[in-house]
């Protein structure tokens, strides 16, 4: 089994830690397949209301 030969230092540690928390933390938008809007991922887009292919909730004109 591989084992480090020498420890990492506390400024390496952080650096990996904030480029891998870095990636969670970014919110995942795709594009709308009926507006074409970016929206949230597997959620209802809040621009026109459809989810899945269907309408899921009326959404009011501005």
């Amino acid at each position: 089994m591989a084992v480090p030969k020498k420890r990492k230092s506390r400024s390496r540690s952080h650096m990996t830690r904030a480029v891998w928390l870095g990636s969670l933390r970014r919110p995942s938008l795709v594009k709308c397949a009926h507006c074409g809007q970016r929206k949230p991922a597997h959620q209802v887009c809040p621009h026109c209301g459809y989810y899945a292919g269907r309408q899921v909730e009326s959404v009011e004109a501005e």
